[in-house]
């Protein structure tokens, strides 16, 4: 099975933006020395100071000049913010700084009221699955430069390389997301940190709907990946507490209390009041959490379940770790653990 990263550019303690893509700068050549698949970067807005992730496509820059083999992309682009032209071009001076490489991540997601106006974004549209259909129909249609003669935008192009275009995925945390990706015949990743009650169902959702004839793709068959946050550690009880922030995050979220900055590990186990339980070894068969941990032996049987759960061979780790060391480490566990190939 594939393993595959993304990365949030948390802003660590104390530090500034400037710190935070220096870490996920290091976290992309550390995850290619390992032998990671790819490694995307998010898109998140009004975060505050805690999470420096807002422009995937100005990041990816910096990612295709220090890494060489990896595939980079986002996790993901939200499509109701922008012009897909606009999208599209960006993505295709990437392809041209890392030749063969570039995914093109695509997904929705509003922000704060004040967030989506600053960006111009209409949160009033009529049928949000269909604007979002198109918007990525387009997508694809500029980088393929698939437009027929007739069409207004026939005459536009997408400057890029010989390698091909950006790969297209579809991104989401909903059934309808998986439908969409379905019917337009393009890769699907499911974010089952954020909804993981719904991941089975949207990839059912996925595979009934996949045309190959009549979608964008030039695939066969669906092909998809399903992310996971999740850490490891040298034991279970480690592990545990290593997933203590995440654990801790939600429950803040769930109170509507975003915050500024995510809890070290011993604040978070302060405010849990004890460190979360170790994460079974053997999921019950109804059972997704929305974080785990383990040691490698533990991890690997973790991912392993949840990956055949939804019929796919790749996991995408997300993780809330603080501290940017332990979050390598945790990296470096997890490639052990599912018995990665190093690059050298």
């Amino acid at each position: 099975m594939d393993l595959s990263v993304v990365d949030l550019s948390p802003v660590p303690r104390g530090g500034t933006a400037a710190d935070a893509f220096s870490n996920t700068v290091d976290a992309a050549k550390h995850a290619e020395r390992l032998g990671y698949e790819r490694f995307w970067v998010a898109e998140h807005h009004g975060m505050g100071d805690r999470l420096a992730g807002t422009t995937p496509e100005v990041l990816l820059g910096r990612l295709a000049g220090a890494t060489d083999a990896i595939r980079i992309g986002s996790g993901a682009v939200l499509m109701n913010h922008y012009s897909p032209f606009k999208v599209a071009e960006s993505f295709g001076v990437l392809d041209g700084l890392a030749p063969g490489r570039v995914d093109l991540g695509m997904g929705r997601a509003n922000g704060s009221p004040a967030s989506d106006r600053a960006l111009g974004t209409d949160r009033r549209v009529e049928d949000p699955n269909e604007d979002h259909r198109e918007r990525i129909t387009a997508v694809v249609n500029h980088l393929r430069d698939d437009y027929p003669p007739e069409h207004p935008y026939s005459d536009l192009s997408v400057p890029g390389s010989d390698s091909g275009p950006a790969v297209p995925w579809v991104l989401g945390s909903s059934p309808s997301s998986g439908e969409i990706a379905g019917e337009l015949g393009l890769r699907y990743c499911f974010a089952g940190f954020i909804r993981p009650g719904f991941a089975e169902r949207a990839f059912a959702a996925y595979r009934e709907a996949f045309d190959p004839e009549g979608g964008l793709g030039a695939l066969d068959e669906p092909r998809g990946m399903v992310a996971v946050n999740a850490v490891a550690a040298e034991t279970d009880e480690a592990a545990a507490r290593r997933r203590a922030p995440a654990e801790a995050t939600f429950r803040r979220m769930q109170r509507g209390e975003l915050g500024d900055e995510t809890p070290t590990e011993e604040e978070a186990i302060e405010k849990l009041g004890g460190a979360p339980d170790a994460t079974p070894a053997t999921l019950d068969d109804d059972e997704w959490p929305r974080s785990i941990s383990g040691s490698p032996e533990t991890i690997s049987g973790l991912l392993e379940q949840l990956a055949d759960r939804v019929g796919v061979d790749e996991v995408m780790i997300q993780h809330t770790v603080p501290d940017h060391d332990d979050a390598l480490e945790s990296h470096a566990l997890l490639a052990e653990a599912m018995d990665l190939d190093p690059r050298r």
